[in-house]
């Protein structure tokens, strides 16, 4: 695991006076992932969304890295082609040093108008590491709803009413869909368990080939919750299992905490204002089949982990 004291003592990449908002998981993740590479030499390339222009607005920046800006749909492109800039430089003795090519791109720009762009770079190869901060909805342009939106959120597109209990399809599994490209890390991690995620960073950038973390990031203005419950929000996910964290090393499956008492998702659905109609009498039966839908890929989780179901 991740040594605290280490950490301090590497330089903050991310600086201070940017403008996400308070209580923002974005820049939790950004914060980590860089002190987790320590004195690595690092590119960012930074899909536009939420991250990219509350840290880059002209003139300013709160990047100390090289940084590349990419559109919505391009993050992996654009992270492949420097990878391969550097590797090209390494092979003509250009550049000496081992830089590490990292990519940044929230759900929107992941799981949906990226998606191409992503499978393509993991599956010819290339060494790098994408993170998806996924705050389950597209915040930055309007809160509208994406493929890693949960069923019964309510979003601008796909809002509560008489007809619709907000979103009513099940979040797609793209951890699920990178293992399947056979790459050889991959995982899930979640803002408020520090040492899982920075861990996994660590692990992912000493891996050769293209490496790739789901993290769950709470946001306060699209989910609807006080910025100071950030960190328990994600922590809670944890408890409920409603974002279970995990690894997949080669190929082999490995829980990385496992609730010592699973909670009821419920628990976690109340903290948050979008999803505050599905305690209603009239949405009783959609809270209960999102309950046995996360019961359900829990179990299949526990199975691939080799772990035995609770009794």
């Amino acid at each position: 695991m991740a040594n605290i004291k280490k950490l301090a003592e590497n330089p903050e990449l991310l600086s201070g006076g940017h403008r996400l908002c308070s209580g923002c998981g974005a820049g939790i993740v950004a914060r980590q992932t860089l002190l987790a590479a320590g004195d690595r030499p690092v590119v960012v390339a930074n899909a536009t969304g939420c991250l990219e222009v509350s840290t880059t607005i002209f003139p300013y920046t709160a990047w100390r890295v090289n940084w590349f800006h990419s559109a919505f749909e391009n993050a992996a492109a654009s992270a492949s082609g420097i990878e391969a800039a550097v590797r090209a430089q390494r092979k003509s003795g250009r550049l000496k040093e081992d830089v590490k090519v990292i990519a940044f791109g929230g759900d929107g720009g992941t799981y949906d108008i990226g998606f191409q762009s992503l499978s393509g770079a993991m599956e010819r190869g290339h060494n790098l590491l994408y993170i998806c901060y996924n705050n389950e909805a597209y915040m930055n342009t309007g809160i509208q709803r994406s493929s890693a939106t949960p069923r019964g959120a309510h979003t601008t597109t796909a809002p509560t009413g008489k007809i619709c209990p907000g979103k009513i399809q099940s979040r797609k599994d793209l951890t699920a869909c990178l293992v399947a490209h056979d790459i050889p890390y991959a995982a899930q991690a979640v803002v408020g368990e520090w040492n899982d995620f920075v861990t996994k960073v660590q692990k992912a950038l000493a891996t050769s080939g293209p490496t790739f973390i789901n993290i769950l990031q709470p946001c306060m203005l699209g989910w609807g919750f006080p910025s100071a419950q950030t960190v328990a929000l994600g922590q809670l996910a944890v408890e409920t299992c409603i974002w279970p964290i995990y690894e997949v090393e080669k190929g082999v499956y490995r829980l990385t905490k496992r609730p010592k008492q699973k909670k009821p998702v419920a628990e976690w659905l109340k903290t948050q204002d979008r999803f505050k109609h599905l305690f209603g009498p009239e949405n009783a039966g959609l809270l209960e089949a999102i309950q046995k839908d996360v019961d359900l890929r829990w179990e299949k989780l526990l199975a691939l982990c080799g772990e035995k179901a609770a009794i």
